[in-house]
């Protein structure tokens, strides 16, 4: 585990790996993609790109951001066509390596979650948003029941989203009722984050994605 990271609830594990409560449960399993977490929110009718910190993609220091808030301009529209007011994806921003490279075949941003201040929204909801906005979500592994720690770790040995190093981990969202209940995470133990960042390596940074000239 990374230092900002810690178990969940045993009850919850076994919820989403062996066996859920009963028929009102849901797991769904997807790929854990390695980027910067970052958000596109609908506020007043205007779009607006966001760091995990909470603060403008603009006023940050490091280039992927920037680049972040020059894309979401430039594809704004189709965010408008896909939030409401309030809403906000939030997603993997997959444009400079971080800990994994990949061949992207699909747009550089990937929304896992749709969000209206702390509460997420269904799964199928997220989906059907980020379908509007004709953007990828995570490569789904299962859904339904609890899905076991070792079928998820042989489902990721097939890249899914173009990896060219192992596939970081999983992710799985319990929802009941069709409202969402709990998430929880596998990370591979040998994954180290960041490797390839130029704050590890000293050198300049390795992107999967850059605008065209």
């Amino acid at each position: 585990m990374g230092p900002g990271d810690h178990h969940c609830h045993a009850g919850q594990a076994e919820i989403a790996t062996l066996k859920t409560r009963d028929r009102h449960d849901v797991v769904s399993v997807t790929v854990k993609l390695d980027g910067s977490c970052m958000s596109v929110a609908r506020i007043d009718g205007v779009i607006v790109p966001i760091m995990r910190s909470g603060y403008l993609a603009t006023s940050s220091r490091f280039e992927q951001h920037q680049l972040f808030a020059q894309w979401v301009h430039q594809h704004q529209q189709r965010f408008l066509d896909a939030l409401s007011d309030g809403e906000r994806f939030v997603g993997e921003w997959l444009a400079q390596v971080h800990g994994t490279r990949y061949i992207l075949r699909h747009e550089p941003f990937v929304p896992f979650d749709v969000m209206v201040g702390d509460n997420r929204l269904p799964n199928e909801e997220c989906i059907r948003k980020a379908e509007l906005a004709g953007l990828p979500s995570p490569a789904l592994l299962s859904k339904g029941p609890a899905f076991s720690l070792e079928k998820a770790i042989a489902a990721i040995e097939t890249p899914m989203h173009g990896e060219l190093d192992p596939v970081e981990g999983a992710v799985w969202r319990v929802e009941r009722k069709g409202e969402f209940d709990f998430l929880c995470k596998w990370v591979r133990p040998d994954k180290v984050d960041g490797k390839y960042l130029e704050i590890v390596t000293g050198e300049g940074p390795v992107w999967n994605w850059r605008p065209a000239e």
